[in-house]
């Protein structure tokens, strides 16, 4: 093996570790400073490239990152899938290999059009192409927007971007500043790092901002309960009435709160079963002049099945009554939880595709905010608070909170329960709102408007977290522009690149040669 040729499979192997460790500047290890790294490295791996090598580089780049990042996904399919062992890593290895898909096509694109024009590649074409193929990830066969760049940025002064450009504005600004550090080192010239300097002083700026106004004179006291129900007990008949009189005690306990907020699908039963036990709980809640809010699954008589947020108590429609009570229905569902991608191709193909509750149906993109106790409070169950755009079109000039329940008893201990509350805290930060997250097994929180957690218990046990809350008043400029700054911007790169290239054309000749194929 020649020397060129080693380091040709050196580079390859490589790229591998460089995705790795993106992984560990997400939750629950937090070291910020790998998720640069990370891409630092990525982007001198592509440096002299062709397309074809480029796109392989980054195909592995993709399975270190993917198959680290979510290896929790695992756990629910292998643990309560009802599959065949080789079927879940068969489908696994399918989830992974596909998310790789988009770092391999970032690659391609990154030295097929640019390849001589390295500051294009790195400062204008190359973070605009990695924004476009977070966004189709994120809404492609429903999406799956996880372990976007900005997330690992949550505790640093990059933070500040997000009330202004949302999660996809820190990412962008991730892609910047790396790619600005590489083209500096990579050409001897320094005038890139005036980007990061630029980026940097932004975000300080923007970190000193005021975008909303914590309402202190309407502050609510909450209480979320922490069932701790294991998922293999859950839905046992046998199980049904002590789990229910569990969060009943639970909630005797803490009537003296504004919202008493239970996990989602915290009811194990179908809610057209159970009307006498909601009336009666109706009735507790009004007595004590409380809301009660709850997660609960319902099938209509046409047979569909819904993931509902239901609120009961005080500000609710009236006693409660199956026929007239408003609820909220989850709108993006979890690919092989709660619906199967080509269902009615693949389960006369193969038996363990009929996967315990996976044929879920849809409730509305927007929905009205929950009235709870006089508040206005924007929902979104387990998934779907992943959807940073659905979750905006939600808020309203009046809502004042966010509200989030899930269920992660489905990932053991795994990291997926981290992230997922690292989300959640991007979201309340993005909306300037204080967020609720109530769960079965964990992470029960209350997050601050400025996406701090200032209360939580911990995963695994019996509990109630108690808190007071402080809502707020105003929206931040991404509640009101979403994300067309960042299309607009993407424009102009687009543009100016183009502009420049036809500029230089026959001008500009790289001088050190290519990796043959």
């Amino acid at each position: 093996m020649t020397k060129k040729s080693l380091l040709s499979w050196v580079q390859l192997l490589a790229a591998v570790p460089a995705g790795a460790i993106a992984t560990l500047s997400f939750a629950p290890y937090n070291y910020w400073l790998l998720a640069p790294l990370s891409l630092i490295a990525f982007f001198f791996l592509l440096q002299h490239k062709t397309a074809k090598r480029s796109a392989l580089i980054g195909f592995l780049y993709g399975l270190g990152m993917f198959g680290t990042g979510i290896s929790w996904v695992h756990v629910s399919i292998d643990n309560f899938g009802g599959m065949p062992k080789i079927a879940s890593v068969f489908l696994m290895a399918l989830l992974i290999s596909y998310l790789a898909l988009y770092p391999a096509i970032y690659g391609y694109l990154y030295n097929r059009f640019n390849r001589t024009r390295p500051f294009h590649q790195l400062l204008l074409t190359g973070p605009v192409i990695w924004l476009i193929l977070d966004w189709i990830r994120g809404w492609l066969f429903t999406g799956f927007p996880w372990l976007w760049m900005g997330y690992s940025q949550i505790d640093t002064p990059l933070a500040a971007i997000a009330p202004i450009f949302g999660v996809e504005g820190i990412t962008l600004a991730l892609v910047l500043i790396s790619g600005a550090i590489v083209a500096a080192i990579t050409y001897r010239n320094w005038k890139p790092l005036l980007i990061p300097i630029v980026i940097i002083g932004l975000s300080l700026w923007a970190g000193k901002a005021q975008w909303v106004k914590p309402d202190h004179k309407h502050s609510v006291s909450v209480a979320l309960i922490q069932g701790n129900i294991s998922q293999d007990q859950k839905w046992l008949p046998s199980q049904r009435w002590p789990t229910l009189m569990k969060y009943m005690d639970l909630t005797r306990e803490n009537w003296g709160s504004d919202l008493i907020i239970w996990p989602e699908a915290a009811i194990p039963a179908l809610e057209a079963h159970i009307p006498v036990f909601l009336q009666g709980l109706d009735d507790a809640a009004r007595a004590n002049n409380s809301t009660v809010i709850t997660g609960i699954l319902d099938q209509k008589p046409d047979g569909k099945f819904f993931n509902n947020i239901l609120t009961l108590g005080v500000d609710a429609d009236g006693p409660y009554n199956y026929d007239t009570a408003t609820r909220y229905s989850k709108h993006h569902l979890l690919p092989f939880g709660e619906f199967v991608p080509f269902g009615d191709l693949l389960r006369p193909i193969a038996p363990f595709f009929n996967l315990p509750m996976s044929s879920f149906s849809r409730g509305a993109y927007v929905q009205p905010n929950i009235q709870a106790h006089g508040y206005s409070i924007a929902p979104a169950l387990c998934y779907e608070v992943a959807f940073s755009e659905q979750m905006r079109e939600n808020i309203t000039n009046h809502t004042e909170m966010l509200l989030t329940l899930s269920n992660d008893a489905w990932f053991g201990h795994s990291i997926g329960p981290f992230q997922h509350m690292e989300i959640a805290q991007m979201r309340a930060l993005e909306l300037g709102k204080p967020l609720l997250r109530a769960t079965n097994t964990g992470i029960t929180a209350v997050v601050d408007y400025k996406g701090m957690i200032t209360k939580k218990i911990p995963q695994f046990v019996t509990g109630v977290l108690k808190a007071t809350v402080i809502p707020t008043i105003g929206m931040t400029p991404y509640t009101t522009l979403g994300s067309w700054p960042l299309y607009f911007y993407s424009f102009w790169a687009l543009a100016l690149s183009w502009i420049l290239i036809r500029r230089q054309r026959g001008h500009f000749r790289d001088t050190r040669p290519l990796e043959t194929e």
